[in-house]
C-alpha cells in the first residue's frame, strides 16, 4: 500500500523560504515520476510542480515557476520541494503523490482519494 509523509509546513511571513520533505512507501520510488499538490480552504487541489521518475524533467504550475524547485532522492525515497519568495496565496495544505507528468499534464497517478497522505501546512502571512 503506497504511503506518502509530508513535513516541513510552517507559518512564514510574505518573501520567505521553506523546504517541504514527503517520504513514498509502499511502491518502487525510483520507478514513478512524482509531484506535489496543494489545496486551499474551499478550492479544488491543485498540481503545482512534478519530476519525472529519472529526475531530468521537473514541471511547474504557472503560479510558482521560478520561485519553487521540485527535487527527489531516490536513495532515501523523499520528494522534496524549495520554496522561496512566498505569497500570502501560497498558503494551502501540501500534498505529495506518485503523478503523471508532462509539458501539458501534472494529475495523480492513482485515482479517488483514499491515497492521500496527511499533508503538510504551509501558512504565509503578510
Amino acid at each position: 500500500q503506497v504511503q506518502m509523509v509530508e513535513s516541513g509546513g510552517n507559518l512564514v511571513q510574505a518573501g520567505g523560504s521553506l523546504t517541504l520533505s514527503c517520504i513514498v512507501s509502499g511502491l518502487t520510488f525510483d520507478q514513478y515520476a512524482l509531484a506535489w499538490f496543494r489545496q486551499a480552504p474551499e478550492k479544488e487541489r491543485e498540481a503545482i510542480s512534478c519530476i519525472s521518475w529519472s529526475g531530468s524533467s521537473t514541471y511547474y504550475a504557472d503560479s510558482v515557476k521560478g520561485r519553487f524547485t521540485i527535487s527527489r532522492d531516490d536513495a532515501k525515497n523523499t520528494l522534496y520541494l524549495q520554496m522561496s519568495s512566498l505569497k500570502p496565496e501560497d498558503s494551502a495544505m501540501y500534498y505529495c503523490a506518485p503523478a503523471v507528468c508532462g509539458p501539458l499534464k501534472m494529475r495523480p497517478y492513482y485515482s479517488g482519494d483514499s491515497f492521500w497522505g496527511q499533508g503538510t501546512q504551509v501558512t504565509v502571512s503578510s
